[in-house]
């Protein structure tokens, strides 16, 4: 299917999936315009909008075109004289399907002629048998071969020993090997395809002959009857026909003509109903241009379209001078077969390799609607923060073709993404302009900040800042880890006070003392009488904490009445190592260290309620918050998440303290059976 975006404004250009218009001007591109595609042919779905016109089948306008199709029937009907080497006889009279399918013509054997009986009748010279078929004449050759060499022969031992050879040929055994090898040797050698099927609908079919069994009262009727109803049987019909149906389907074809004085292809692509062309074309002059191929549609797959390739002619109707709304129409409009006849592409085509596909989760949201640089808005790939994308084709580094996760089956063909290098660029660029415009909107969000707060956090007017790549998010490149049963992840549960982490936290270890532990943390006090060294705390010196502290060996630390306090990374390794699952409550700053260690923890946000539900809930605990303490905390999760949501796994809204306990649990049993995406930087 094609569809139709036209993108208002000045500014604007279309590219059609089949090529581009007029360009904006993107990030770092300086004074080069960025040139627009329009989509040739996309699928319908929620990611673009299409419909699809009747058949109408373009006219030849030129008499190098009806040659070029004289030719083409000519091939065909050449090809169909090979294939038909007889008909069916049967008479079925009770099915019209059945009187078509006996019109198709009749397939035919192989012989195997390892087992085929000597032709009666044959001798060689001397008298002996000999096999029949073409290896009794390939005996024959060989045993008359060396007779005349032996006759050219002078010397007795030459003579003799020839005379031996020929006395071992007339031997049966030698003769029976010769007739295997022969055998083996001709059934060793490339053949032609098999032969095509006969139909596709052999379901249908079978519906078709148990309608008409159904008042037989022959023994062979009721047999036949029962047969086709047996399981076994309907399923391999069904594959038959599966099989069938991508037989059946004509092969794409090109060929190279000369066309006005020009070496030019022309190229023939099936177009089915529920497969886009997946291709994007451009305006450059008069000429339109393939712009992209794109991955999954019928012109990846057969690769006879090439990025560059000018096309003259769509199914005879001509099509230079032509903007892309045009073609775009024009293809909306034809069906079946297509035939192009393009001026290949000058560009030196890169040798076919395999791509590896990468994996990444996206640290924005991105909606083509809004993006005015994206090339084909109807190709643009919505996602949203946290999504898994499958990344297939890098070729334009600047817009990445891509599958969003769980969404490959519906999803034809590859949606195009902003790269890696492009977002970063313009999110520079965006930070840029607002630390230069203080005034600008692209600041609001600060506005949800308090007052000490935003000015840590705004831009410096007076300052040309240039911003490192590192410091915007974008992707990261994710692998799947399946946990090791005797190495369970640590579950990190992160939130803002009163948001109920450390009930949770609590709860669990009480229900499961031996599934789940704590870390035993890091002290610079003193032990009471009560308390042993590695049990409640593990007692060292200020002098040894800060050193650890220093060599980035703690998780997070602290200082309570001048004593020092700590989680460590070793104690979280100690409960791994014993088999159970560590139960970490952190502040947000401790992430980025516990996400650089080894541990490969499970980040949990713990999300409160609304303001109404949370205050209900405190209530039930005796504690009763001022409302300007609840629109704090609120601000205070809005904050976390937007600052560190990147880091979080996955997230739970505990509205509901025993709802939220039981989605805990699950979460957590879901490591020990399913594979998670995991930074692939945890796996080298």
């Amino acid at each position: 299917m094609i569809t139709s975006h036209q993108n208002g404004g000045p500014g604007y250009v279309t590219e059609d999936p089949m090529g581009p218009v007029n360009g904006t001007e993107g990030p770092g591109s300086g004074d080069k315009l960025q040139q627009r595609e329009r989509a040739v042919d996309v699928p319908p779905g929620d990611r673009v909008v299409g419909t699809v016109s009747s058949m109408v089948q373009g006219s030849r306008s030129s008499a190098q075109m009806e040659r070029m199709q004289q030719y083409q029937e000519e091939l065909r009907r050449k090809r169909e004289e090979d294939a038909n080497k007889g008909k069916h006889e049967i008479d079925l009279n009770a099915s019209l399907r059945l009187k078509k399918l006996a019109q198709n013509p009749a397939k035919t054997g192989i012989d195997n002629p390892t087992f085929e009986a000597p032709e009666a009748g044959k001798e060689t010279k001397d008298g002996s048998p000999l096999p029949g078929g073409d290896t009794a004449a390939e005996l024959e050759d060989l045993l008359e071969a060396l007779r005349r060499v032996q006759s050219c022969l002078v010397d007795t031992q030459s003579q003799a020993d020839v005379a031996l050879v020929l006395g071992m040929l007339h031997k049966e055994d030698f003769q029976s090997a010769f007739t295997i090898h022969s055998a083996v040797t001709q059934q060793m050698q490339p053949r032609g395809s098999p032969p095509l099927p006969l139909t596709s609908q052999a379901q249908d079919l079978c519906l078709e002959v148990q309608y008409i069994l159904q008042s037989t009262q022959h023994k062979e009727g009721v047999e036949l009857s029962n047969l086709l109803t047996t399981p076994h049987l309907q399923a391999l019909i069904q594959a038959h026909d599966r099989v069938a149906e991508q037989e059946l389907e004509p092969d794409p074809e090109e060929s190279v003509i000369q066309y006005m004085g020009e070496t030019v292809k022309l190229v023939r692509l099936e177009k089915a109903g529920d497969m886009p062309l997946g291709a994007t074309v451009r305006n450059e002059m008069d000429s339109v241009v393939v712009s992209r191929v794109v991955k999954g549609g019928t012109a990846e797959r057969s690769g006879l379209l090439a990025e560059g390739d000018e096309i003259l002619q769509i199914n005879g109707v001509p099509v230079r001078g032509k903007n892309v709304n045009e073609v775009h129409d024009l293809l909306t409009e034809m069906h079946g077969t297509l035939t192009f006849l393009l001026i290949p592409s000058s560009q030196k085509k890169t040798p076919p390799h395999r791509e590896t596909v990468m994996h990444v989760r996206a640290y924005f949201n991105y909606d083509p609607s809004d993006d005015p640089y994206v090339p084909c808005r109807e190709l643009g790939l919505s996602f949203r923060k946290g999504d898994i994308l499958h990344i297939i084709s890098q070729d334009d580094p600047n817009w990445w073709q891509a599958y969003r996760e769980g969404d490959e089956d519906n999803q034809p063909l590859a949606g195009l993404v902003p790269g890696k290098s492009f977002q970063q660029q313009r999110e520079a660029m965006k930070k840029t302009i607002v630390d230069r415009n203080p005034d600008s909107p692209g600041k609001l969000w600060c506005s949800k900040k308090n007052k000490k707060l935003r000015k840590k956090t705004m831009y410096n007017p007076s300052s040309n800042v240039d911003y490192s790549a590192d410091d915007i998010l974008t992707y990261d490149e994710m692998a799947l880890y399946h946990q090791p049963a005797s190495r369970k992840r640590p579950i990190a549960l992160i939130g803002p006070p009163n948001s109920g982490q450390d009930e949770l936290r609590r709860r669990l270890l009480s229900i499961q003392p031996d599934r789940f532990a704590s870390a035993v943390p890091h002290t610079t006090r003193s032990p009471r009488i009560h308390e042993k060294n590695g049990r409640e705390y593990h007692f060292v010196t200020r002098l040894a904490f800060e050193t650890d502290d220093a060599a980035g060996k703690f998780i997070e630390s602290g200082e309570y009445d001048r004593n020092l306090y700590g989680t460590s990374c070793d104690s979280v390794r100690q409960v791994i190592n014993s088999g159970r699952i560590c139960l970490l409550c952190l502040h947000t700053k401790s992430l980025r260290v516990l996400w650089s260690s080894n541990l490969k923890p499970y980040v949990i946000f713990i999300a409160p309620p609304s303001q109404e539900r949370l205050r209900t809930l405190l209530a039930k605990d005796g504690k009763n918050p001022k409302p300007e303490e609840l629109k704090e905390l609120m601000e205070k999760a809005w904050e976390m998440e937007q600052a560190y949501g990147h880091l979080f796994d996955t997230a739970i809204v505990n509205s509901e303290p025993e709802t939220a306990f039981h989605e805990l649990l699950r979460l957590i049993d879901k490591l020990d059976t399913e594979p998670q995406w995991v930074p692939s930087s945890w796996l080298c």
